[in-house]
C-alpha cells in the first residue's frame, strides 16, 4: 500500500514539474517576436488578459422566455451567467455583469482601461471575495512573457524603438504601448550595447505570495503613509556607490511595480489619506507612475481594483477636493443578496467547505436566510416585507384575496439603496456556530437557529428601534412563517399519496375553470354526460387563499391563460405550475385532514390506528424529508404546541 502510494505521489510530482517546465520559456527578444507573430494574444494588456480569464470558462445566457421565475424577476432582460464566478457567487448576477462590462470595455481600449474598478458595499457582501477570485484567476492563468531580470516583469515589446513601432505593429498584428523601465533601459545600454534583439526574455507565473503581477495595498497608518509601499524606494546602501539618478539605486518593489501586467488591489481604499492616493491619478489616466527619487516616470499596465464600505465612500465623495480621483473611478455597488434561494446557497457553500458535521434539519438555512433578507429590505406600501421577500425570490403571490401583479422592478426602483444595510452572512454563520455549541444531539433545526439569532440580536450593539424590529422578525414574522411551512410538511407526510391527491384536485379545478371561462360544459369521464362547471368546487379551492367572489372570474382567467402559455412553450403542467393555485390546493388538502393531523400530532395516548398513522408520518419525514429522529421529534413537539390550537 505504502509503495503504491509513494509511486502515485512521485508520478504526480513528476507530471506537475514536467507541465511547468513545458510552459516555461527562455530565449531572446527575436525568439519572442516569432511567438507573438504566431499568437498576438500573448502580448495583450492587463485588462484584456483579465477579460479573457473571466470569459474563457464559458458564458451561459438565460432567456426569461424559457424560465417563468426569471421572467417575473427580470421581465424580458436575459441574464448572463459566467462559469468563472458561478460556483462561488450567488445572487450577484447584476454585480458580476457590471464587472465583466468594465473589463470588456477596458479590453477594447475604452475609457475604463484608464479607470479604477471600485467596489462599494456593506461588510460581508462579497467585495473581498470577488477580488480574491480575480487574483486567483490570474494565478491559475498561463505564464506571461517578460524581460528577464526586470523588477516590473514588463512586456518585451517595450524594447522596440518608437520609430520602428508602426512597422513592427503591422508585422505582428498588435499595438505596442509603453516604455522601458529605468532599470531595463540602463541594462539595454550598458549590458547589450543597445542591441535589443539580444535582450533575454522568459516566462513568469502570476503569484500573490511572490508579488509577481499582483500587488496589494492594505490601509496605512495616516501618520506613516510612506509612498514607497506604492512605488518602491531608493536603496540607501547603494547611494555611496552610484549617483542619485543612477537606476541601479532603485528598488522597484512597491505595489504598483509588483502589480504591473496584472492587478493592484487597494483594501479599504478610503481609509488612506487623499495625498497617498494621488499615484492613482497618473497610473490611470496617463498609465505612468512616479519613480522613487529623481528618476523619470515609469509606464504601468495594470488593473487597479479598490473596495471599501459605503460610509467611507460617502465621506470621500463629499470632499470636492477629491474630484480628480472620483473622475477616475468606475463604481460598482455590491449589496447584500436579496433572493432567498441564492442566500441559502451561500450558507450551503460555506458549510460544505468547512469541517461542519452537525445534521441540519430541513428549512433551517431557509429560516436563517429569511431573517437576513428581511433586515435588508426597505418597507413599501405595496405589500408586507415577507411578501416582498417572496416576490424578490421569483414567487407568484396571492395577497389579501386578490392575485395582485406587483411589479418587482417597481419595488426595486422605489428602494434604490436596498441591500446596502442589514444583517451580514457572517452574523448568520455565527448563529449557526452558536446553535451547534448549544445542541445536545449534534443537530440544529429552525427552532434552535431562531433562538440563537434572538440571543445574538439581544447582545448586538444596535439602536433600540432596530433591535425591536429585528426581534419582531424573529419572534413574530418568522415564527408564523415557519408554522405555515411546518403545517404543509406534516400534512404532506401524513396524507398517503399526497401528490396524487393534489394532482387530481388540480386537474378537476382546471377542467371546470376552463369550462367556466370559455362558457362551455365539462364532460363527466365516467358517464360522458356534459355538466355545467362546478362553481362550488372552484370556490372551495379559491377561498383557501382568500379569493373573493368578485375576484374569482379574473383568477380563473389568469390560471387558464397561464397554463395555456406553458403548454404552448412545450412545458409540463401540474399542480405546482402556478404558485397561487398550488397554495390553494395545498391549503384545501390541509383543511381536509387538519382535525386528524391534530389528533395524531397532539395525542398523548393514541389508539392502535392513530399510532400506526403517526409512525408512518415520522417514517416519511425521516426517509424522504431529510429529518433525523431527534429533529423530527423536536419539530413535531413544536407543531403540537403551536399548530391547530383550539
Amino acid at each position: 500500500m505504502s509503495v503504491s502510494s509513494s509511486i502515485d505521489f512521485k508520478s504526480l510530482i513528476k507530471k506537475d514539474r514536467e507541465e511547468r517546465n513545458r510552459k516555461h520559456f527562455e530565449g531572446t527578444f527575436l525568439d519572442y517576436l516569432e511567438i507573438v507573430k504566431k499568437d498576438p494574444s500573448v502580448a495583450q494588456l492587463a485588462h484584456a488578459r483579465l477579460y479573457k480569464i473571466i470569459t474563457a470558462p464559458g458564458v451561459r445566457v438565460e432567456q426569461p422566455e424559457d424560465n417563468p421565475r426569471l421572467r417575473r424577476l427580470r421581465r424580458h432582460e436575459p441574464v448572463r451567467k459566467y462559469a468563472f464566478f458561478e460556483d462561488e457567487f450567488f445572487g450577484m448576477d447584476k454585480v458580476i455583469n457590471q464587472i465583466v462590462r468594465y473589463f470588456y470595455s477596458a479590453s477594447m481600449g475604452g475609457e475604463e482601461s484608464r479607470q479604477v474598478l471600485y467596489l462599494v458595499g456593506p461588510v460581508g457582501a462579497g467585495k473581498s471575495s470577488l477580488m480574491e477570485k480575480l487574483k486567483a484567476g490570474l494565478e491559475q492563468s498561463d505564464p506571461i512573457y517578460c524581460l528577464k531580470g526586470c523588477p516590473m516583469h514588463e512586456e518585451p515589446l517595450h524594447l522596440v524603438p518608437h520609430h520602428l513601432r508602426e512597422e513592427f505593429s503591422k508585422l505582428l498584428g498588435v499595438t505596442i504601448e509603453g516604455d522601458l523601465c529605468p532599470v531595463c533601459r540602463f541594462r539595454l545600454k550598458n549590458e547589450f550595447n543597445k542591441e535589443y534583439e539580444k535582450f533575454p526574455v522568459e516566462t513568469v507565473e502570476f503569484s500573490i505570495r511572490s508579488r509577481r503581477g499582483i500587488g496589494v495595498v492594505p490601509p496605512v497608518d495616516p501618520n506613516n503613509q510612506d509612498t514607497s509601499i506604492l512605488i518602491g524606494s531608493e536603496d540607501i546602501s547603494k547611494l555611496d556607490l552610484y549617483s542619485e539618478d543612477d537606476p541601479r539605486v532603485l528598488s522597484l518593489n512597491g505595489a504598483f511595480n509588483a502589480g504591473n501586467r496584472g492587478i493592484v488591489e487597494f483594501i479599504e481604499v478610503f481609509k488612506n489619506e487623499t495625498e497617498y492616493l494621488h499615484t492613482m491619478i497618473t497610473a490611470t489616466q496617463e498609465k505612468m507612475i512616479p519613480a522613487p527619487g529623481k528618476h523619470s516616470m515609469i509606464y504601468f499596465d495594470g488593473v487597479i481594483l479598490a473596495h471599501s464600505n459605503e460610509a467611507e465612500w460617502e465621506k470621500f465623495k463629499a470632499d470636492h477636493t477629491n474630484e480628480a480621483i472620483l473622475d477616475r473611478i468606475v463604481k460598482v455597488e455590491v449589496p447584500y443578496v436579496l433572493e432567498l434561494d441564492e442566500e441559502v446557497k451561500i450558507y450551503k457553500k460555506i458549510i460544505q467547505r468547512s469541517k461542519f458535521t452537525a445534521h441540519i434539519a430541513p428549512h433551517t438555512l431557509e429560516i436563517a436566510s429569511m431573517f437576513a433578507i428581511l433586515t435588508r429590505l426597505q418597507p413599501t406600501n405595496k405589500c408586507d416585507l415577507m411578501t416582498k421577500l417572496k416576490l424578490y425570490n421569483g414567487e407568484e403571490i396571492v395577497e389579501k384575496g386578490y392575485h395582485q401583479k406587483i411589479d418587482v422592478e417597481e419595488l426595486r426602483e422605489e428602494a434604490i439603496n436596498e441591500g446596502m444595510s442589514g444583517i451580514s452572512t457572517r452574523f448568520v454563520m455565527k448563529s449557526i456556530d452558536n446553535a451547534i455549541s448549544e445542541a445536545e444531539h449534534n443537530c440544529i433545526n429552525p427552532i434552535s437557529i431562531r433562538e440563537a439569532m434572538i440571543a445574538q440580536v439581544k447582545e448586538m450593539s444596535l439602536p433600540d428601534d432596530v433591535r425591536k424590529r429585528y426581534l419582531g422578525f424573529l419572534q413574530d414574522t418568522l415564527h408564523k412563517e415557519y408554522l405555515d411551512i411546518l403545517e404543509k410538511e406534516i400534512t404532506k407526510a401524513f396524507v398517503h399519496s399526497y401528490a396524487e391527491q393534489a394532482e387530481t384536485l388540480f386537474q378537476n379545478y382546471l377542467d371546470h375553470a376552463e369550462a367556466y371561462v370559455n362558457r362551455t360544459k365539462v364532460k363527466d369521464p365516467n358517464t360522458k354526460e356534459e355538466l355545467e362547471p362546478d362553481q362550488k368546487l372552484l370556490r372551495s379551492i379559491e377561498e383557501q387563499i382568500g379569493i373573493t367572489v368578485s375576484a374569482a372570474e379574473g383568477f380563473r382567467q389568469d390560471v387558464t391563460s397561464y397554463m395555456f402559455a406553458l403548454l404552448r412553450r412545450g412545458e409540463k403542467v401540474n399542480y405546482k405550475s402556478y404558485a397561487p393555485l398550488r397554495e390553494a390546493i395545498e391549503k384545501k388538502l390541509m383543511t381536509s385532514v387538519r382535525d386528524l393531523s391534530r389528533i395524531v400530532t397532539k395525542s398523548k395516548t393514541r389508539d392502535k390506528d392513530q399510532a400506526e398513522k403517526y409512525e408512518l408520518m415520522v417514517k416519511t419525514m425521516i426517509e424522504f424529508n431529510n429529518y433525523c429522529p431527534h429533529c423530527c421529534e423536536v419539530v413535531l413537539r413544536y407543531a403540537a404546541n403551536n399548530l391547530w390550537k383550539d
